[in-house]
């Protein structure tokens, strides 16, 4: 069994351990792994004798919870393990044949448009990769990013988080959107002060609250909510049934709502803040050759090469 030289363990004993602490479950990890739970425990009791360091806190209600020792080894370990299964790979002459499964983090109202053509992408040029996909909004995809749940992230760059490194891809400038019989829905360039009278349909998501309500704010209007939706969707169909007018910086290519209403996207003018969309991952942590194949085709898809 392979062994580290800086102290006595394994890494099958580092695997359990990253396993268990992305799922904060023995139980989970052990299902993941396909190994009896009890091999789980005696493979993470072992690495904690060996390092003289407790590396879990057990709580019965809430699972596994890192301590700071626990925290500093996932993000050593994660590497170690990028990097030995990258020499395995390249060692058996696979380098360029990338494979497994890529656990992939996106910004829930982004998941529609970019994930269907780079899964699509990626089963084309890597056809031993797997894709598993989580949907969350900013806060949790940073967790599952820092926790070690996912391996990178497709997500809006709302400000750097300490220990993310952001890839960009490309640029999403806001729109606003308009019922298809509003009065101004003929035009193609709207000011936010135009709207200053008018009631806001607010996608009501962590972040992307403030940065619709900060916009509006200095644009010097007072934002008069009407509704809030954390649906993408529900926010369209308000806005097409005539409940107000929205901010959002993803246009599908068709006007129309599940529900059949219409809608028109209109330039903001002035100077309307854009986002930028980006891969993210941990800065800290090696990436792996499938975090690098995907990351590429990210980028050849959708923009910055």
């Amino acid at each position: 069994m392979a062994r580290l030289q800086s102290a006595d363990m394994t890494l099958v004993q580092l695997r359990y351990f990253v396993t268990a602490a992305t799922h904060r479950s023995m139980t989970e990890a052990s299902i993941d792994l396909h190994v009896a739970q009890s091999a789980v425990s005696t493979a993470i009791a072992q690495l904690e004798r060996s390092l003289g360091v407790q590396l879990f806190v057990r709580q019965r209600s809430k699972g596994l919870a890192l301590t700071e020792a626990g925290e500093q080894l996932l993000h050593d370990a994660q590497s170690v393990l990028a990097q030995v299964e990258e020499m395995t790979d390249t060692v058996r002459g696979h380098h360029h044949q990338v494979r497994g499964t890529l656990r992939l983090a996106c910004f829930v109202t982004l998941a529609p448009f970019v994930l269907p053509r780079l899964i699509s992408r990626v089963e084309q040029e890597h056809p031993e990769l797997r894709i598993e996909i989580i949907e969350a909004d900013m806060e949790g995809t940073t967790d599952l990013l820092l926790s070690g749940a996912v391996e990178g992230g497709i997500v809006y760059d709302f400000g750097r988080v300490h220990d993310l490194a952001f890839d960009p891809l490309f640029s999403a400038p806001p729109h606003v959107i308009l019922a298809a019989d509003h009065p101004l829905a003929t035009r193609e360039e709207v000011a936010l002060t135009e709207l200053a009278d008018s009631e806001l349909v607010l996608l009501d998501l962590a972040q992307s609250r403030e940065y619709f309500l900060g916009m509006l704010e200095g644009a010097g209007v007072i934002p008069r909510v009407r509704y809030s939706s954390h649906s993408y969707e529900t926010v369209r169909s308000l806005v097409a049934r005539g409940h107000g007018y929205s901010i959002l910086n993803q246009v599908p290519l068709a006007p129309l709502t599940y529900d059949g209403g219409e809608l028109r996207a209109l330039r903001i003018a002035g100077d309307a803040p854009a986002l930028e969309v980006c891969f993210a991952r941990v800065a800290r942590v090696r990436p792996t050759a499938r975090t690098r194949a995907v990351a590429a085709l990210a980028r050849e898809l959708f923009g910055t090469a």
